[in-house]
């Protein structure tokens, strides 16, 4: 074990105090995450300019709607009852016959038809892709929020619970963000336009047409609050399951350890037998509302054919007017059933984003500004560390650290000993301002270490952990991983990467992301000391062999696999390495023990399936435990006169391990089980390769 060089053991009081009753929230700065707006604010914030644009086309839409109900009835009297029709376009009068007239009326209506469906398509269009930008924008700022989080906090939520928030319970907002004041407008104003014609045919027809909407107008909210206080139940369920699994799937080692297993499952069912009993009361609900606006909605074609028949036969309506409010009602009842769809609607995402939003605000985030700050120049840490009054407590009652004082002298290696458990880890964490004081200062040459940007931090001071995470990336990119603080300047040369780009960059803005390349070169060369990326692998090779790794990581490459499309710089030279060295072996008379890869020839030291792929395979279509069930490969077996051969070398091959060991009693059951399958295998079918 290596010395510290010129090491400091620094005791300091204060480390391990004992548990406090109560303690005060965190004062220092990025205490607070700030409010997050509610459901309205955040669109109203973001989106303003966006939803007056849809509502102004909702509103120039509504004239076309109103004459294609009023077309119709004009249609209907010009078929049973004709009168001449001559108008004027300027100085020049027509005179229409009736077939022509009759014609001319349907291409209007046709026109109208094309003009309201058009109407529509932009604005679903427009709805769907403002819906997609805000969701785009709600993931990305719950993200920035995440990476904002206190580091004690994930002590407290697991991944399992954070998870689900930004992928699938912000999903439903998306379609529902375009929607929020355009679908109101489209519906209602599509609503209002048809009992507007109705009260121009007659007003009887329209107060009949509107009898039955208050007695739904005052269930139907009643019964929502129910279902909405339901609906947080059941999205505080959904996530205790989903913290259940997380926990089940870290843990169950122990649960096997310990038998635990049916205590496990008994209250994992628990938890859902709580959603279904909550989610059956939802359906109760939402379908007794269903049942009941159907029921109301076939009760009031009743008083068109009573009241308007009668006014039919008294002379004070016309037929076509009659048709054209009964066409008209049929219409209104799809905008009043998206309307009450809409409430429900409304109400169960309302219930999604405050639950999400609540789970994204606890106290002592880090500032955004200290997080995304590039300052000017980055100052280097010199002099000394000072610790004035430095206490952590955390849950609000442990305090963990308490009152530490001392100075750090920066130019020496210093050791900070404690028992396990008191508190020298956090301290650790304190000092690289991963976590902040409860109470206290902690200053490098005179600045406040709360105060300085993550920029500063982050290329200034590192952090060692005991379990260092491994990002889904390859390994150099881990390694470079530090050096990735801003992209840099985009060469020119590359125009469909500048178009493809500026593309993504307008987006991005439009949708309040950050503006910035992420295809592009992050690497700082220059805190890394080289100049390029040759330089840099040879200074990551140099310090893998400093930190006595590069044996490992050698080893590991030797290992992996290469895509050659990927990496074609790389590749090229290996497969050169691959002739050089069998033109050495022939040279040295050494051929013989080395068996090269060749089309031509079967290699004995590779599987029968890999000789029959010249290869590995590099996804599922050709995997090498389902290569037996390829159809594609049954047939060409069938067709190379191969099939029955190797079924009669593979039974010669069970039969033979049967045979060697049957008598292995210490191992006979797994032995036997394993020997037994292969002629199962066989004999079940001929195409088999199993054995």
């Amino acid at each position: 074990m290596k010395a510290f060089p010129s090491v400091a053991r620094l005791r300091i009081p204060g480390i391990g105090a004992a548990p406090l009753a109560s303690a005060a929230r965190s004062t220092s700065a990025g205490d607070s995450g700030g409010s997050y707006p509610t459901l309205h604010g955040f669109i109203i914030k973001h989106s303003l300019w966006q939803q007056v644009f849809l509502l102004t086309l909702v509103v120039v839409s509504l004239p076309f709607y109103y004459y294609s109900l009023d077309l119709p009835k004009t249609i209907i009297n010009t078929i049973t009852k004709w009168a001449p029709h001559p108008f004027s376009i300027g100085i020049t009068t027509f005179h229409l016959d009736h077939l022509t007239y009759l014609w001319t009326l349907c291409g209007l209506y046709f026109a109208l038809v094309l003009v309201n469906g058009g109407f529509k398509y932009w604005i679903n269009r427009y709805k769907g892709q403002l819906g997609e930008r805000m969701l785009r924008r709600l993931r990305y700022e719950l993200y920035k929020r995440l990476l904002r989080f206190p580091i004690g906090y994930f002590k407290k939520v697991s991944a399992g619970e954070i998870i689900p928030m930004i992928t699938s319970e912000v999903e439903p907002l998306g379609g529902f963000i375009g929607d929020i004041f355009a679908q109101p407008a489209v519906q209602g104003g599509t609503l209002l336009t048809t009992i507007g014609f109705m009260f121009m045919q007659d007003w009887v027809l329209g107060l009949a047409s509107l009898s039955l909407y208050p007695i739904q107008g005052y269930v139907i909210p009643k019964m929502q609050r129910k279902v909405n206080l339901l609906g947080k139940a059941r999205v505080r369920t959904i996530r205790r399951v989903a913290d259940r699994v997380s926990e089940t799937s870290f843990g169950v080692t122990d649960i096997h350890t310990q038998d635990n297993a049916r205590y496990q499952l008994a209250g994992f069912s628990h938890l859902l037998g709580i959603i279904y009993y909550i989610r059956f009361e939802i359906y109760q609900r939402k379908f007794f509302v269903k049942f009941l606006n159907n029921t109301l909605n076939q009760v009031t074609p009743f008083f068109f054919y009573a009241i308007g028949g009668y006014l039919v036969i008294r002379g004070n309506l016309s037929a076509g007017a009659l048709v054209a409010v009964i066409a008209a009602y049929k219409d209104m009842s799809a905008p009043w059933k998206e309307l009450l769809d809409y409430y429900q609607q409304f109400q169960d995402t309302k219930i999604k984003y405050d639950q999400v939003v609540e789970q994204f605000e606890p106290a002592g985030m880090l500032e955004e500004r200290l997080m995304l700050e590039e300052p000017a120049s980055i100052p280097r840490f010199e002099g000394e560390m000072t610790l004035t009054g430095v206490s952590l407590i955390e849950d609000e009652r442990v305090r963990v650290i308490d009152g530490i004082s001392a100075k750090i002298p920066l130019d020496r290696s210093v050791a900070i000993l404690g028992a396990s458990g008191s508190g020298k880890q956090e301290l650790a964490l304190l000092l690289a301002r991963l976590i902040l004081p409860s109470a206290g200062r902690i200053s490098v040459a005179g600045n406040d270490l709360a105060t300085l940007a993550t920029a500063v931090i982050g290329r200034r001071a590192a952090y060692a952990g005991a379990a260092p995470y491994l990002f889904t990336q390859s390994l150099g990119e881990n390694l470079v991983s530090s050096l990735k603080f801003r992209p840099l300047p985009e060469p020119q040369g590359d125009p469909a990467h500048q178009r493809r780009w500026l593309a993504q960059l307008q987006e991005a803005r439009l949708s309040g992301n950050i503006e910035l390349d992420a295809e592009a070169d992050w690497i700082d060369y220059e805190a890394a000391g080289v100049k390029d990326q040759a330089g840099l692998r040879d200074r990551l090779v140099e310090v893998l062999r400093k930190v006595e790794l590069d044996q490992d990581v050698y080893l590991l490459g030797l290992r992996g696999q290469l895509d050659p499309a990927a990496r074609p710089e790389a590749a090229a030279p290996l497969l050169e390495a691959r002739k050089a060295v069998q033109a050495r072996l022939a040279k040295d008379k050494l051929i013989h023990l080395v068996e090269p890869f060749d089309v031509t020839r079967y290699n004995t030291n590779a599987s029968l399936a890999e000789n029959l792929l010249f290869g590995t395979p590099v996804g599922p279509a050709f995997a090498m435990e389902e290569l037996a069930t390829n159809t594609y490969v049954q047939r060409v077996l069938d067709k190379a006169g191969l099939t029955d051969d190797l079924v009669r070398r593979g039974l010669k091959v069970a039969e033979t391990m049967v045979e060697i060991f049957a008598d292995g009693a210490p191992a006979r059951s797994s032995l036997h089980s394993s020997a037994s399958s292969a002629p199962i295998s066989c004999r079940s079918s001929k195409r088999s390769l199993r054995a």
